[in-house]
């Protein structure tokens, strides 16, 4: 029997009695989290709120880290349970400072949901010279999972859960050129690449990590009304999606698909807490279940492509990725 998900051997749905439209409510229900200690980054808004008052409904400690910490206190307000912190994704000192504070609490992490990120937006880059959608979508997930490895070890039974998207299917990793400083930048191109290496990592640091009982999934929350992800799109951006007709409305069978936000969260939750996960890491997830594979050559069909779930590519990610970030990642 395989032990990893390389190539998507264990690309398989287990039937968890969920489907797309399962709520928060619904797959928290029945589940003790107290003792747990969460991190969630982006989790003072949209999805990123609902999995926080979720968890922190069940029990659970619920750390977020926020660059703006006046709104995220504004939306946090009454939550119980919750901390706030300052830490912006894009800043790697600032994640830096974050997580040597989380170490020197000497607390365990038990789940670190790096849900946090961008789309569609024009070209910009980091300090460092990253597209930010590359730079938040995935350098900061690589980087923060790396700075707080040792809590998670120390959980002994902690899960990684990186929120990706069906939109990795816009794109591959391009090796040759991540930053687009040789091509023309095409902003589904560069959401499309970050989240395939959100996927490429999920899959090589579930391989390594679970030797310390670490376990790390990624997942497409579905397409949900109500968040600002989209909110620098233009309307031609939305039209060529096939989301908007020529007028600017919403096609009916879109607004048919849209989760609402409890939705949307849905599959971030049972990825941190169904115990149908205990044994199996690496795979994709969507509709609160194990994603099939997609076939390689459809685009916007469910499931996960097998290019974001190939070993090689995996691995190369993994030694491209501490280049570009500076941070070693040691897995011992």
């Amino acid at each position: 029997m395989r032990h990893n998900n390389y190539q998507g051997a264990l690309q398989q749905p287990k039937g968890s009695g969920f489907n797309a439209t399962s709520t928060t409510s619904d797959v928290i229900n029945g589940i003790d989290l107290k003792g747990k200690i969460a991190i969630v980054t982006g989790g003072n808004a949209g999805i990123g709120l609902e999995t926080t008052i979720t968890l922190a409904n069940a029990g659970a400690t619920v750390i977020v880290p926020a660059r703006d910490v006046d709104k995220a206190k504004k939306n946090l307000n009454g939550i119980k349970n919750v901390e706030l912190e300052t830490m912006d994704i894009m800043n790697p000192a600032s994640i830096d400072v974050f997580a040597e504070k989380f170490l020197a609490s000497n607390r365990p992490l038990h789940l670190l949901i790096n849900n946090a990120g961008i789309m569609w937006v024009p070209l910009r880059r980091d300090s460092r010279g990253i597209e930010s959608q590359l730079a938040t979508n995935y350098l900061g997930q690589f980087h923060l999972t790396a700075k707080l490895f040792p809590a998670l070890k120390k959980a002994n039974g902690a899960r990684v859960i990186n929120v990706s998207s069906l939109g990795h299917q816009m794109g591959t990793f391009n090796f040759e050129d991540p930053n687009f400083l040789n091509r023309e930048y095409e902003t589904l191109q560069a959401y499309g690449q970050s989240k395939t290496a959100s996927n490429l990592f999920s899959l090589e640091l579930d391989n390594r990590a679970k030797a310390f009982n670490v376990r790390v999934y990624s997942l497409h929350p579905g397409s949900i009304a109500g968040t600002e992800l989209g909110r620098e799109a233009s309307l031609e951006l939305f039209q060529q999606m096939g989301f908007l007709d020529a007028d600017g409305n919403m096609l009916p069978e879109v607004a048919a698909r849209l989760k609402s936000i409890q939705q949307g969260a849905a599959t971030t939750v049972w990825c941190a807490t169904s115990s149908l996960l205990d044994n199996v890491g690496g795979v994709y997830c969507e509709d609160c279940d194990i994603a099939q594979l997609a076939d390689e050559s459809s685009v916007g069909s469910y499931g996960v492509k097998p290019y974001s779930l190939d070993e090689s590519s995996a691995k190369r990610l993994w030694d491209l990725s501490e280049d570009m970030t500076g941070v070693s990642f040691e897995i011992s």
